[in-house]
């Protein structure tokens, strides 16, 4: 995979104050800006091209990480406007910076330990989703992965979805069909979450998964933050 999506567009609010003059992606943990680990890691992985989504304190992106060049990377910046559009509006507002291929899809305001070189360039299907273990925030989890790596909206157990995958564009094919009910999907720009045409997509079994037991943090708390924090100097020291 040469391209990638980090999604950054939200508002933080669990996590104001600190996310009243910051962005959470740009929010420090272990030394350095959330969001710089995972560019750090495309570059690795072979990445050449991040496309950003923005809306809250969007100017601090570019300001922060300007063109990408320093890691090797060239940055693109997909403003949402002031108020953001959720994950499927996102990637769909996304889509004209991003080429034909397959690319990796990454929340700004994850921590994982995840090797994207593990991931699939080509999905079996529309998506590919990493799922790992139920944190204590989310005990119930998202999907259900079956024997075959393919995920299912119900049944049990189910695992939480990581906010790291691999998507193709065609995903977004009929998103109005399957969207179109939700308030604001047939605004200007649309604005609606992923799910629903993820759900739809995994009915013909069109969306795998695969199981990270490695690290994994959802940083949507301050408490989760400084934790965080910690765990990551520990390990440098």
């Amino acid at each position: 995979m040469k391209h990638a999506l980090i999604f950054a567009a939200g508002l933080g609010e669990r996590m104001r104050p600190l996310t009243d003059r910051t962005p959470k992606p740009l929010l420090s943990a272990g030394g350095k800006p959330l969001i710089v680990w995972h560019l750090e890691k495309l570059a690795t992985a072979g990445v050449h091209y991040v496309v950003i989504n923005t809306s809250h304190l969007a100017e601090q992106f570019p300001d922060t990480l300007g063109d990408g060049s320093r890691w090797g990377l060239r940055i693109r910046y997909a403003y949402e406007g002031p108020t953001p559009l959720e994950t499927g509006g996102g990637m769909l507002n996304a889509l004209p910076l991003l080429g034909p291929e397959p690319f990796l899809v990454v929340s700004g305001d994850v921590w994982c330990d995840v090797d994207f070189v593990a991931m699939p360039s080509e999905p079996q299907g529309l998506a590919h989703l990493l799922m790992t273990d139920n944190p204590a925030h989310h005990p119930h989890g998202d999907f259900r992965l079956d024997t075959e790596n393919r995920l299912h909206d119900g049944g049990d157990p189910q695992l939480t979805y990581s906010g790291i995958g691999v998507f193709r564009r065609e995903l977004l094919d009929n998103w109005s069909e399957v969207a179109g009910h939700v308030p604001g999907a047939l605004g200007e720009p649309p604005r609606f979450k992923l799910r629903p045409l993820l759900e739809a997509a995994m009915v013909h079994g069109k969306v795998s998964g695969s199981r990270h037991r490695g690290a994994w943090t959802d940083v949507g708390t301050p408490d989760r933050l400084a934790s965080l924090n910690k765990e990551l100097q520990l390990a440098h020291d």
